[in-house]
């Protein structure tokens, strides 16, 4: 199968450095492999977009000569396709109605003396997975979200990382049982990148070292729904002066188009290419692919 790789922002703002640097290795890996690269606007999260970013951002794309070979997806357009899927899991036993709040959620962790670290997952002890409503008893409000079961699945996932090397995670222990819609409707991230990456036959996934975390859950719902597995590769971050992921929420800026040579050096500096004395976009988009050919040797991944 031929190699489709993408890039995923979602529009919540206009992208950073941050972005630039996963943009530039997807783009980089899927030209390395002779591949497809597409773009992805994954606005499933509604309340948090901003409206037009997406068109913005396929401009701020194309100003550093990125720009998609396929139409890009639109993850707001596709509420059906992820509804269909959850119905999937649930008619398997896979997924069940939770009517937590979050503070239900600490609370429960406090009494069994559960603590969270910094950044770390709110576990779900699995509070509501003996309930006994189905889809059909769900006609009233409030509407309840619906969460994958770990527990009835292989309990630690194994998986490789081109970069990072072996991994693995214990879903239940670590994570707990996992949103896959929300009480106001919305399909979570995890659900709706696993159904659109094999709706657009996506082989390789080449993303932020931050969501290598996701990886484990989405190889549960991939097996449980029957989906191929993807690639991984989880390239470095940019981090803000606090050493936190740079992010639109810790003040990131949005990139400046106007000497796009500037950015996409600083971008391939991240990923451990050397900078590039060529004068135009496309010449040094070239000598990178050729760079990164060498470093993740794409013949023999």
């Amino acid at each position: 199968m031929r190699y489709r790789g993408r890039f995923a922002p979602s529009p919540t703002g206009p992208l950073h450095a941050g972005s630039l640097v996963a943009a530039l290795a997807s783009w980089l890996d899927a030209r390395a492999h002779g591949g497809i690269w597409l773009v992805r606007i994954e606005d499933v999260d509604v309340p948090r977009c901003i409206a037009g970013m997406g068109g913005h951002i396929l401009s701020q794309l194309a100003a550093f000569g990125l720009a998609s070979d396929e139409a890009p997806l639109v993850q707001s357009q596709r509420a059906h396709t992820y509804q269909q899927a959850l119905e999937t899991l649930i008619a398997n036993g896979q997924a069940y109605p939770c009517r937590c709040s979050r503070k239900d959620v600490l609370t429960a962790l406090q009494a069994l003396r559960r603590e969270r670290s910094r950044h770390a997952e709110l576990v779900y002890p699995g509070t509501c997975r003996a309930t006994t409503e189905t889809l059909a008893d769900l006609t009233d409000s409030p509407k309840p979200a619906w969460r994958f079961r770990t527990d009835q699945t292989e309990r630690t996932i194994h998986w490789h990382d081109r970069r990072l090397g072996g991994q693995q995670q214990d879903v239940e222990k670590t994570v707990g049982d996992f949103p896959l819609k929300r009480a106001d409707g919305y399909a979570t991230y995890q659900l709706a990148v696993v159904v659109d990456d094999a709706a657009q036959g996506i082989t390789h996934i080449v993303r932020g070292e931050d969501l290598a975390d996701n990886t484990a859950r989405q190889i549960l719902l991939q097996r449980s729904l029957g989906l191929s597995t993807p690639r991984y590769l989880h390239t470095p971050l940019v981090r803000g002066s606090n050493g936190d992921k740079l992010s639109k929420q810790n003040g990131a800026q949005a990139l400046d188009a106007s000497e796009p040579l500037i950015a996409l050096n600083h971008a391939a500096i991240v990923l451990g290419l050397r900078p590039s004395p060529a004068t135009s976009v496309s010449a040094a988009l070239q000598a990178w692919i050729n760079q990164w050919q060498r470093l993740y040797n794409p013949a023999h991944d």
